[in-house]
């Protein structure tokens, strides 16, 4: 049997999940706004 899919990494997942990243894009800023209406804890991983 193969290994768990899920292999954590800090790196990759700020790289990829990031509040940097997010803002870089249009669709990534739209995603920050809706989580701070919304009133999430965390609005990035």
């Amino acid at each position: 049997m193969g290994k768990m899919t899920y292999q954590p990494k800090k790196r990759k997942r700020a790289k990829t999940h990031g509040f940097l990243t997010r803002s870089k894009t249009a669709s990534g800023r739209k995603i920050v706004q809706a989580r701070r209406r919304a009133g999430r804890k965390s609005l990035t991983a």
